[in-house]
């Protein structure tokens, strides 16, 4: 990138926006899982899985999702899909929106999976657009417009939904930066902004 010596445009790097949802149970188990890639900067189309978990779906967990039991009943159990997940994975990057929910639920399911690089679109709208009373990924989601154009059928705290809009959040927080720029950084706040709605 021009004038600046020795820094790297954050498109250097594929990514992939990878986004879970559970079963509300505590350890949460997958229900549905999408991943994004972006490769040369440019948002590809998810891969998504709904997943039959080891144990049911609470009621609270079906009220943010919509994903009740008699829609998993016939999805397959998650060693089915565990191929084609470490295949969506690899990658040079992973991003999420409040990552730490989502990659805790990956390692549990993945045992020896080795996570890459994270980008954390909670962390980095945090600091790189200072001043908002909350950074839900719904309430960047309606400032920025970053769901113009999505299926109808699309909807919020669905998987492929909630990893495209935080694909667009990325991209739009990446802009013209340096991935130098963009690497983790102190971002204050504790971290209690997000619930993990599992």
């Amino acid at each position: 990138m021009e004038g600046n010596a020795g820094m790297t445009h954050w498109t250097s790097l594929n990514y992939v926006v990878v986004d879970v949802e559970g079963n509300g149970r505590q350890p949460p188990d997958i229900v549905e899982l999408a991943a994004v890639p972006i490769v040369d900067g440019i948002i590809c189309e998810p891969k998504n899985w709904l997943v039959r978990p080891d144990l049911p779906i609470t009621h609270f967990a079906k009220k943010i999702h919509g994903i009740g039991n008699e829609q998993v009943e016939n999805a397959p159990a998650f060693t089915y899909v565990e191929v084609d997940v470490l295949k969506a994975l690899d990658t040079s990057a992973l991003i999420a929106h409040n990552a730490h929910v989502d990659v805790g639920v990956l390692q549990r399911k993945l045992g020896d999976w080795k996570c890459p690089e994270v980008f954390d679109t909670l962390k980095l709208a945090r600091r790189l657009l200072p001043g908002r009373t909350t950074y839900k990924l719904g309430a960047l989601v309606e400032e920025l417009g970053l769901a113009s154009g999505l299926d109808g059928e699309a909807q919020p705290h669905r998987a492929a939904y909630d990893a495209v809009v935080t694909a667009r959040l990325f991209v739009h927080l990446a802009g013209r930066r340096t991935l130098e720029e963009l690497r983790d950084q102190p971002t204050g706040g504790d971290g209690s902004d997000e619930p993990a709605l599992f």
